[in-house]
C-alpha cells in the first residue's frame, strides 16, 4: 500500500548492516581454538604389531598408553601389513626380510593405544604385492587412522595425509630410502596407469676406500673376469668405489626424488599448521647407531622447506637427536613394537633360504634365522624412546623423551611390546641417547627418569 515507505525502511536496514565492521581476509571473526595455543605431539618408532595390546594392565604399560592417548595427536610407523591372505594377496619375490602379516582387527589396537596417524612407506610395504597394500589401506581407514606414504601411483604416494585436531591441522609425509625396487611407486602417464607402491627417496652411495683396499678390489675384479679397472674409481656389482685416505660411505639423496618430496613438504605447509616428515631409512654411517650422510642432508632440506618435525626409523636402534633451525630431527626413534617373530605364516621362499622343507612352520624359520645371528641377542633392539614434542603458538617449546623397554631376554611370546623403562634401565637408555646426540650439539638432561632437551632456538 505504501511501496515508497517500505523500500525506504529496507534501504536503511541494509545500510546499517553494511556499515558494521567486517573481518578482513586473514582476520578471525571469533575465537578459534586451533589458532595458536599449545600443540602436543607424541611420536614413536616402528610398530610391528602381530598381537593384541588391550589385554595388558601393568602400571608401566598403562602409563605409556596415557602418554600416547593424552597428546593432541600421536604418530607411529606401521611396519606390518593387515590382511587375511585373501585371493589377491600374493607374496612378492623379494620381501623386507620377514613377510609381514597381521590380522586386520589389530589396527584397532593402535587406536586403542591412542595413535591417530601412521606412516606406511617402508621396506615391507609391498611384501604381499598390491593386494597386501590395499587390504592394509582398508584396515587402517576402517578404524580412522590417517596414513601417508603409499598410493595407486607416485603422485598419490608422495601426497601428504591430513589430520584434523582441536589445536591445528597436521600434515604427514611418509617416504622410504630402504626398499626393494619393485616397491617403488611409479608416475601416471596419459596412456598408461601409474605403478602402486611407496613414496621413494633414493640415496646414492659412493664408497671411499684406501689404496690397499683399491688394490685388493682390482685384484678381485680381475679374478672375476671383469678386468682390473683403472684410475681412482671402480664400478662393481652396481656400486661405486673411489680412492681416499680412509674408508667412508659417502651418500646423498637422488636429486629427482629430493626435489619431488620437498615439493610435497611445501604443499603441506600451505595446507596445514604443522608438518611431519617421516623417513624409513636403514642406511648407516660408520655404525648402525649413526645416520647416513644422505639422511642428514634430507632432514635439513626438509626442515628448510617448511617441515616442523623430521623423524626417521628403520634401523631398529636409537640414533641421535638434532635441533636444527628450532625444529627437532630424530634420526631414529627405534622400535615401539617389535613382534616379527610371531607372524603366523611365511611363504616358501623364506623357508628355502634356510634349507627348510615343506613340513616347516613359521617357528622353524625364526629359529633358523636366530641361529645365524639376528635381533634377539642385541639389547639395543629392545630399548627405545617415545618422544613428546610441544609447540606453543607454533614455536617448539619442549621435548620430553620417555625410555621404553620391549623385553630383551624374555621368551619369544613375551618380548616385543612396550613398557616404560624405569630405574637403572631407563637411565641407561637416556644416557645412550645423550651420547648419540652429542655430535649434533644437542643437550639432554635426565629429569626424574625422563630425558628433557634444552631448546635454544634455531
Amino acid at each position: 500500500m505504501y511501496p515508497d515507505r517500505r523500500w525506504g525502511l529496507t534501504s536503511l536496514v541494509l545500510l546499517a548492516l553494511f556499515s558494521l565492521p567486517r573481518p578482513t581476509l586473514g582476520q578471525a571473526s571469533g575465537s578459534f581454538g586451533d589458532v595458536g595455543g599449545e600443540m602436543t605431539l607424541t611420536l614413536a618408532g616402528d610398530a610391528i604389531i602381530t598381537r593384541k595390546l588391550s589385554v595388558y594392565d601393568e602400571p608401566e604399560f598403562l602409563r605409556l598408553r596415557a602418554l600416547v592417548e593424552g597428546a593432541t595427536a600421536a604418530y607411529v610407523n606401521l611396519e606390518v601389513l593387515f590382511h587375511r591372505f585373501e585371493e589377491d594377496v600374493i607374496p612378492a619375490s623379494v620381501s623386507g626380510g620377514t613377510y609381514m602379516q597381521a590380522d586386520p582387527t589389530l589396527a584397532a589396537e593402535l587406536t586403542w593405544m591412542g595413535f591417530d596417524m601412521v606412516s606406511r612407506a617402508n621396506n615391507h610395504t609391498m611384501d604381499y604385492g598390491l593386494g597386501g597394500l590395499r587390504h592394509t589401506d582398508e584396515a587402517v581407514e576402517a578404524v580412522g587412522l590417517m596414513h601417508a606414504g603409499t598410493g595407486e601411483n607416485l603422485a598419490r604416494a608422495r601426497a601428504p595425509g591430513y589430520l584434523e585436531t582441536p589445536r591445528g591441522r597436521v600434515a604427514l609425509i611418509s617416504a622410504a630410502s630402504t626398499f626393494a625396487d619393485h616397491m617403488r611407486a611409479g608416475p601416471q602417464h596419459r596412456d598408461v596407469r601409474g605403478r602402486p607402491g611407496l613414496n621413494p627417496i633414493r640415496f646414492r652411495t659412493t664408497y671411499q676406500i684406501t689404496s690397499e683396499q683399491m688394490e685388493a678390489l682390482g685384484t678381485f675384479r680381475e679374478g672375476m673376469g671383469f678386468g682390473r679397472g683403472s684410475g681412482d674409481r671402480i664400478r662393481m656389482f652396481g656400486e661405486t668405489f673411489q680412492l681416499g685416505e680412509e674408508y667412508q660411505a659417502l651418500s646423498e639423496p637422488l636429486e629427482e626424488d629430493l626435489r619431488e618430496v620437498l615439493a610435497s613438504v611445501e604443499e603441506a605447509k600451505r595446507q596445514a599448521d604443522f608438518v611431519i616428515f617421516s623417513s624409513h631409512s636403514h642406511e648407516r654411517g660408520r655404525s648402525n647407531s649413526e645416520p647416513a650422510g644422505a639422511l642428514v642432508t634430507l632432514a635439513h632440506a626438509v626442515i628448510d622447506a617448511g617441515a616442523d618435525i623430521f623423524l626417521a626409523h628403520g634401523p631398529h636402534v636409537l640414533r641421535g637427536l638434532e635441533i636444527y633451525r628450532g625444529k627437532p630431527i630424530f634420526y631414529s626413534l627405534g622400535d615401539f613394537m617389535f613382534q616379527p617373530e610371531t607372524v603366523p605364516f611365511q611363504p616358501g621362499d623364506n623357508y628355502r633360504n634356510y634349507d627348510l622343507g615343506s613340513e616347516a612352520v613359521a617357528p622353524d624359520f625364526f629359529d633358523a634365522r636366530q641361529r645365524n645371528g639376528g635381533f634377539p641377542a642385541n639389547p639395543l633392539i629392545w630399548e627405545s624412546i617415545v618422544a613428546r614434542v610441544r609447540f606453543q603458538d607454533g614455536v617448539l617449546s619442549e621435548i620430553e623423551l620417555f625410555p621404553i623397554t620391549l623385553g630383551h631376554g624374555l621368551e619369544r611370546p613375551q618380548r616385543g611390546r612396550p613398557l616404560l623403562a624405569t630405574g637403572t634401565l631407563g637411565d641407561k637408555i637416556i644416557a645412550d641417547l645423550q651420547e648419540l646426540s652429542e655430535p649434533f650439539g644437542t643437550e639432554i638432561k635426565n629429569q626424574n627418569g625422563v630425558g628433557v632437551v634444552g631448546i635454544t632456538g634455531g
